[in-house]
C-alpha cells in the first residue's frame, strides 16, 4: 500500500481529486488531497501576500502534522512547483515524486520564467480582475465533458499573482530521489509541459504518457489510477 499526497494545480483545490479517492482506495492506497491556502474551501484566507512559499508550507505542514513517511508526492500542473519545493525540504519523508502534466522546476525558476510567453497576459488578466493581485482561472480544456465543467468551474478560484511570480529556491541542491513524469497527450497547440516530459526522458526518470488532456484526475481518473498503481509497485 502506498500513501499518495497531492499538491494540486492552480485555481484548483483538494475537491478536484474527488474521483481518484475511491479508485486508489480500491487498489489499497491512501490519497491525501489538501488544499492550498486561499483556494477551494480555504478561499476565505486569500490575500495578496500568498506566494509559492505559502503553498510549500501548506504541504510540509500536512507531512509533519500527519507524520507521513515514505510518501509518493504528486504535483499536478502548478503543483509541480509546490511539490518540488516540498521534496527538497522533506527528502526523508518522500519516496518518489510524480509530476502529472506539471512544471518540473529547477532552482531559481518561477511559473513566469518557465512560461515567459504568458507572463504579460497573466499580469494583464490579474489587473483586469479588479484588485490587481488575483489571477483568474484559465479555461478548462475544451474536451472536458459538460458535466465535469459544470462541477468544476464554479469551484475554481482566482489565485494570488505572487504564486506565479515567486522563484523557487532549493535549499539542499538538486533532487536525487526517484521521479516520474506523466505527460497528457491531448495537449493544446501552446503546450507548455512537453519540455518537462522531454527532460524526464533525457535524465532517465520514469516517463509515461496518458491519453487525456490536462486534468486526467477529472477526465481520465481510471487510467490515472491504474498508472499511479503501477508506479507505486
Amino acid at each position: 500500500m502506498a500513501t499518495f499526497l497531492v499538491a494540486h494545480g492552480a485555481w484548483s483545490a483538494g475537491w478536484a481529486w474527488k474521483k481518484m479517492r475511491p479508485l486508489l482506495r480500491a487498489r489499497g492506497h491512501e490519497l491525501c488531497t489538501p488544499t492550498h491556502t486561499g483556494l477551494g474551501e480555504r478561499a476565505h484566507l486569500a490575500s495578496p501576500n500568498i506566494d509559492l512559499e505559502t503553498h510549500i508550507a501548506d504541504i510540509l505542514g500536512v507531512l509533519q502534522a500527519e507524520d507521513l513517511a515514505n510518501v509518493i508526492l504528486i504535483g499536478h500542473s502548478y503543483g509541480g512547483m509546490v511539490a518540488t519545493g516540498v521534496a527538497d525540504r522533506a527528502r526523508e519523508r518522500i519516496a518518489a515524486l510524480v509530476y502529472v502534466d506539471a512544471f518540473a522546476p529547477g532552482d531559481g525558476d518561477s511559473v513566469f520564467s518557465l512560461t515567459p510567453d504568458r507572463r504579460t497576459a497573466m499580469i494583464d488578466a490579474a489587473a483586469k480582475n479588479g484588485d490587481g493581485w488575483k489571477m483568474p482561472p484559465s479555461p478548462m480544456p475544451p474536451d472536458t465533458p459538460e458535466a465535469d465543467q459544470a462541477w468544476a468551474i464554479p469551484r475554481r478560484m482566482p489565485q494570488s499573482l505572487k504564486t506565479f511570480e515567486q522563484k523557487l529556491r532549493l535549499h539542499h541542491g538538486e533532487l536525487t530521489l526517484p521521479r516520474h513524469y506523466i505527460y497528457c497527450k491531448r495537449c493544446p497547440p501552446d503546450d507548455r509541459f512537453r519540455q518537462f516530459y522531454d527532460r524526464a526522458r533525457r535524465e532517465g526518470w520514469g516517463h509515461h504518457e496518458i491519453d487525456a488532456s490536462h486534468n486526467p484526475h477529472i477526465t481520465a481518473p481510471e487510467a490515472l489510477a491504474a498508472l499511479l498503481d503501477r508506479i507505486a509497485k
